[in-house]
């Protein structure tokens, strides 16, 4: 290779690699597998060694995390945060060992512990209170992501250890159990929304919300597996786990001390097989020197320990046949593409269908009738293709044409600019969308109607009884065609008309969401019924008046005001009003304690440390002032806290608007 063609592989090299981890780290998206990666850095460090005048001073081979986000504070570790180097061979296990041995001699064991496929996390904690919750960022520097933290419910904020260090970190993992993700994951997909590939993702993307309110409703968890201190408090790695797990950390049970590599060797073997069978993902092995003493002996490279090492396990794959490719269509109308396979084992169970996410991931993998292809299990929990062996295909294969129809009522589907995925439009006749939209109104998160699940309402929809959300308050008059149904015997029904008519009197915000208008979620449907008080004001609104609403953003307003553009969807709208469903925000009287802010606008924006924000909405209107939701420059305040959006920040001070903290305000109120 000519020295111009070394530099340009190397840049190349670092380009790319960067690009991965600005998608893994920042985005929580990434689109390439661990064993590239690490192989891709592999390539590029010895390049770097053979070839030094080429090499870039911020290269990844000398980063240890991703890029710091723009959205949180940054704050610098007082410990680094340290990346461990990857093996995925036995040999470089031997090879360690044999450096351990050449350092310290032979008298030293192991450390084995799960590798946890989530995302990293110090905890500050000073005088036993929790203080600070920081990102592993790029190693040196991360991002404080406190207020989210403190959301996980067995992540301690105080704790009852009495020979605790007065100052502490401890570092540990967050991450999503698997049956967690599939639920959240479901909901997401039926939003519109692009699902995450797997639970770390989900996981990282969730800690990464700027409202810690959306935060504490998904489900996340944590391990901890390392403690930082001033002055050492034990003389080994196991007993600093043990003292975690006293002072009520939740530390994994998973942990072996191990003599030899050979015992070493023995753990990742097990492990190898037996992680399948947990509830959560794990991706390797971590192996440390116990003794402390040693572990200062042995040091640390730039970028890493040199009395660690983590294994990590390739995803496993199989060869199989594509037989063919169905499609799936959702409660919005979305078409997923599905490959049917030649069942094959994996990873410890039988797969015969894998997912294609979409017609870009079809044309991207160019699949053709019959393609021999590769199957693999890792982070996913749906099995995915990955590859396609071309050596086997067959001559004359077709290639695979996304199809152009719903494949259930036959309606052209259409896909809108800057989306993915296809969708079915005609959502007041498809039958999957009918079925689902009247059960996502019944579930739990929206309507709440006891008495009825989702195999009576597709049994319903087959019967001629509900073709429309509106015919669930027709079934009184239906009593004597309910009582032929099998198994649907006279309590049944009586609780099921008791459920549908308490369904009435819930709030407005409910009844919006259950509609199952396209990306209005839980929380876009709070803000919306908060923001236009009724379903006319809402039917009626421009899409310049719906962004003006907090969080609401030009593709909701545009899926909002297509919505209420269909006839169909009005009517329904009339039918749900006549029968008396809450379709209005009710009135909040509120008892003014005093005048000191009569004639003030405020927008709340951020994360503070001494009242939520509707505690401070609640102050703020019961002394007069009004809360907005956008900013112009007749606002009087914004009210700033921490982890506020950029963009909002940004205009305001465009527009040259008074910035408030939490303390200013209250001293206003005194």
């Amino acid at each position: 290779m000519s020295q111009s063609s070394i530099k340009d592989t190397i840049d190349a090299l670092v380009n790319e690699l960067n690009q991965h981890t600005y998608n893994y780290y920042v985005l929580a998206m990434p689109t390439i597998g661990d064993y590239e990666f690490d192989k891709k850095l592999e390539e590029l460090s010895r390049l770097e060694k053979e070839y030094p005048e080429f090499a870039d001073p911020n290269s990844p081979t000398l980063r240890v995390g991703g890029d710091i986000t723009k959205n949180f504070v940054t704050v610098k570790h007082k410990w680094p945060m340290l990346s461990l180097g990857n093996t995925y061979n036995e040999q470089d296990l031997r090879d360690f060992d044999e450096r351990i041995k050449k350092s310290i001699g032979d008298h030293f064991e192991y450390v084995c512990e799960l590798k946890f496929d989530g995302l990293s996390i110090s905890l500050s904690y000073e005088d036993n209170k929790l203080v600070r919750a920081v990102t592993r960022g790029d190693g040196t520097k991360g991002d404080d992501v406190t207020a989210n933290v403190k959301t996980i419910n067995n992540i301690p904020h105080h704790l009852k250890a009495a020979h605790a260090p007065a100052l502490f970190e401890v570092r540990g993992e967050i991450f999503m159990h698997r049956a967690a993700f599939e639920k959240l994951n479901k909901e997401r997909e039926e939003l519109g929304e692009i699902s995450y590939a797997n639970p770390r993702n989900f996981a990282s993307g969730t800690v990464k919300m700027q409202d810690p309110k959306e935060v504490a409703k998904r489900p996340l968890d944590a391990f901890f597996y390392s403690l930082n201190t001033e002055k050492e408090h034990f003389k080994t790695h196991s007993e600093s786990l043990q003292a975690l797990k006293d002072w009520g950390f939740h530390v994994s049970s998973h942990t072996r001390s191990s003599k030899t590599i050979e015992e070493v060797l023995e753990f990742i073997k097990y492990w190898e097989l037996e992680r399948f069978n947990l509830g959560y993902d794990i991706d390797g092995i971590v192996i440390k020197v116990n003794s402390y003493t040693q572990q200062q002996e042995l040091g640390y490279t730039v970028k890493s320990p040199r009395w660690a090492i983590s294994y990590k396990y390739k995803a496993e794959e199989v060869e199989t046949i594509l037989e063919k490719v169905s499609y799936q269509v959702g409660r919005t109308g979305a078409v997923t593409p599905v490959a049917n396979l030649k069942p094959v084992l994996l990873a410890g169970t039988t797969v015969k269908r894998a997912t294609l996410h979409n017609a870009n991931e079809i044309e991207r993998l160019d699949l053709h009738e019959g393609d021999s292809v590769f199957v693999e299990k890792g982070g996913e929990i749906i099995p995915k293709i990955i590859n396609v062996n071309l050596d086997k295909r067959k001559e004359g294969a077709q290639p695979i044409v996304y199809l152009s129809d719903c494949p259930e009522c036959g309606t052209p589907l259409i896909r809108k600019e800057g989306e993915v995925a296809f969708y079915c439009p005609n959502d007041e006749a498809c039958p999957p969308q009918i079925v689902g939209k009247i059960q996502h109104f019944i579930s739990r998160k929206a309507m709440n109607i006891d008495g009825l699940g989702d195999e009576t309402i597709a049994s319903f929809y087959q019967r001629g009884l509900v073709k429309h959300i509106s015919d669930l308050y027709t079934l009184r008059d239906r009593a004597d065609e309910l009582k032929n149904i099998e198994r649907f015997g006279e309590k049944s029904i009586d609780n099921m008309l008791k459920g549908i008519e308490l369904s009435k009197q819930m709030p407005f915000e409910k009844v919006l969401f259950g509609l199952g208008i396209r990306y209005v979620g839980e929380t876009v449907a709070r803000k919306l019924a908060a923001g236009t008080k009724n379903i006319d004001q809402l039917s009626k609104a421009t899409a310049e008046e719906l962004v003006a609403i907090n969080e609401i953003g030009q593709r909701i307003a545009e899926s909002i005001i297509e919505y209420f553009g269909k006839a169909e969807h009005l009517e329904q709208i009339s039918l749900l009003k006549s029968y008396g469903l809450q379709l209005e925000t009710e009135d909040i009287t509120i008892t003014l304690e005093s005048d000191k802010l009569t004639g003030k606008t405020f927008v709340i924006s951020g994360v503070f440390e001494l009242h939520s924000r509707e505690e401070l909405k609640g102050m703020i209107e019961s002394n007069g002032g009004k809360i907005v939701s956008s900013i112009s420059a007749k606002l009087n305040y914004l009210l700033a806290g921490d982890n506020m959006g950029p963009s909002k920040l940004e205009k305001a001070q465009k527009l040259n608007v008074p910035l408030l903290s939490e303390n200013e305000l209250l001293e206003m109120l005194k």
